[in-house]
């Protein structure tokens, strides 16, 4: 339908607008209010509530915490308790399951005095405390679109329409979005925000800075039987099933009541378009080392997303008249000690400091130049330096040689404050990695036993993912011959194999190949945004409260 035939939108004036629930938009929220009360924040969530659409593994390093609420740990609701008490990192070959010591690794490495946690719970947690400052949570609505003002700087962003109906015409129960207006607009969407896409390309903000990476994580959380339960313990693996020159590895965490967080990242520079991160994290549960845990267990949850791991010399600059980015929107994940959190709560803090500090000098709509200036010299920056070259290393020299040269580099960063290597650079795109099928090895994956190994359709079911099905396409395909021509003909179809949620098939209606979406299976990981050969394929938020509902993930 025209947008001339739509009614207005309602708009509604804040000082500070925030895009995302996740811990950077909730620790931005915290801090503007700690700073100053009168402040009015909205934060607005496509999830259907807070916490509904985050997904780590996970292993906080607590400074991020420690910097936003100082007490917590004399907090009884927290749910933050788990300290690690047994950090454990393996080398697999097929058969064998080699322990690396721990006084190789540097100090960075080293997981004590850190916490293991479902992230989901503790957004829900601090999405409390944000309430409790009086922060306006609007949980299920879809920020679709960024606002702009006359000079082109932002001003804000629109809820999407609900009640919709697949081709586009407005239904019974048809609301218009919202307009949320403020002086500044903190954009916290995690790893390829789909605002945050448009926002780069708009203001250039990748200019002079290095290929953005990414990898896809996958996590299965699984009730064990007690004798198989070792709380505190925390296992991270490289290699098996994984080739050398495929980058990934697995996690394994053990807290709360008999549970165990298990997870698998494949880095989606990989060049095999066979190559099925769903179906290596299945393979990987098989091994030796870890099969045993799951023996008698039940498989509670499932999920998947995109990680940002270009680091350091991938950041886009991150302020524009009007706005910033902040968390994994940024690329704060520091990739090699797999951990984000601590980084996106601090760059949310940092972010928001500015904010208020603008607001408080009468400021609004223009730069925000102190969080881009100083995030490299703060703990955030800190942090991702001394990793940068690790990620590289590992993409042009395959994962062993790539791993031992990685933890040298940390070591002299850590000891001597620089790099031999200097600032190394990612290379190409992820979605221009790919070989042609043909010139690959097909691989062949054992059909799941349903005990420990399942299919990727059981496991959406397990995300509780949920869309409603009279609605756009949310995943739109901009040209489809290319998609015949070249995704199916020359890559063997890839979307098949790398979306963890069963979306993409290439069925035959006569002699035809057609690309069929179940858009009702997405779990929102955005890895087709991300790995599709030719960039065909834009993931857009779909109607708010859809996608996933992880309880505690």
């Amino acid at each position: 339908m025209a947008n001339d035939a739509l009614p207005p939108r309602e708009a509604m004036e804040f000082d500070v607008v925030i895009v995302g629930a996740g811990p950077a938009g909730l620790a931005a929220a915290i801090r503007l209010k700690q700073l100053d009360p009168q402040l009015q924040v909205v934060l607005v969530e496509k999830g259907s509530e807070v916490g509904a659409h985050t997904l780590s593994g996970a292993v906080i390093d607590p400074i991020g915490i420690d910097r936003l609420l100082p007490d917590w740990r004399n907090e009884k609701d927290s749910p933050i308790q788990q300290p690690v008490l047994d950090d454990r990192f393996y080398w697999l070959s097929e058969k064998r399951a080699i322990r690396i010591p721990a006084f190789p690794m540097p100090p960075l490495m080293h997981n004590h005095g850190n916490f293991i946690v479902s992230l989901g719970l503790v957004s829900r947690w601090l999405g409390k405390k944000a309430e409790e400052l009086g922060v306006e949570i609007y949980p299920g609505f879809a920020a679709n679109e960024v606002l702009y003002g006359d000079k082109g700087e932002v001003v804000g962003v629109a809820t999407g329409d609900m009640g919709v109906s697949k081709d586009g015409k407005q239904k019974d129960a048809f609301t218009r979005g919202i307009e949320l207006r403020g002086k500044y607009t903190l954009f916290a969407e995690g790893a390829r925000g789909s605002l945050t896409k448009t926002l780069i390309k708009r203001f250039g903000l990748q200019t002079d800075r290095d290929t953005p990476k990414f990898g896809i994580g996958l996590k299965e959380l699984w009730q064990v039987q007690p004798e198989q339960h070792r709380p505190g313990t925390v296992q991270h693996t490289f290699g098996w099933p994984l080739a050398n020159d495929t980058g990934g590895g697995s996690f394994l965490y053990h807290f709360g009541e008999n549970l165990v967080a298990v997870g698998f990242v494949v880095h989606l520079n990989y060049r095999n378009p066979w190559l099925s991160p769903f179906e290596e994290f299945q393979r990987f549960k098989t091994h030796k080392l870890v099969r045993d845990t799951f023996a008698g267990g039940k498989r509670l949850v499932y999920g998947a997303r995109a990680i940002s791991e270009g680091g350091w010399q991938s950041v886009p600059r991150l302020v524009f008249p009007g706005g910033a980015l902040v968390g994994c929107a940024a690329g704060f994940v520091n990739v090699p000690r797999i951990k984000g959190s601590h980084n996106a709560i601090m760059s949310g803090i940092l972010a928001a400091e500015e904010a208020a500090a603008a607001i408080k000098g009468g400021r609004a709509h223009d730069e925000l130049a102190g969080y881009e200036n100083g995030w490299r010299g703060s703990s955030i920056g800190k942090d991702l330096k001394k990793v940068r070259n690790v990620k590289p290393l590992m993409s042009k020299l395959g994962t062993v040689v790539g791993t031992a040269l990685g933890g040298f580099d940390m070591w002299t960063n850590t000891l001597l404050g620089f790099s031999l290597f200097g600032t190394l650079r990612h290379g190409h795109p992820d979605n221009t990695t790919l070989v042609p099928a043909s010139e690959a090895r097909k691989i062949e994956y054992p059909k799941p036993d349903g005990k420990l190994t399942f299919d990727r359709l059981s496991s959406v079911f397990l995300s509780n993912t949920n869309h409603e099905g009279d609605q756009p396409v949310h995943l739109r395909v901009a040209d489809p011959a290319l998609q015949l021509s070249s995704e199916h003909d020359i890559y063997a179809g890839p979307s098949s194999r790398y979306c963890p949620a069963g979306v993409y098939e290439w069925a035959t209606k006569g002699s035809e190949n057609v690309f069929v979406i179940n858009a009702q299976n997405c779990v929102h990981c955005k890895t087709c945004d991300i790995k599709d050969p030719n960039g065909n394929i834009t993931w857009t938020a779909p109607e708010g409260g859809g996608g996933p509902n992880y309880p505690n993930m």
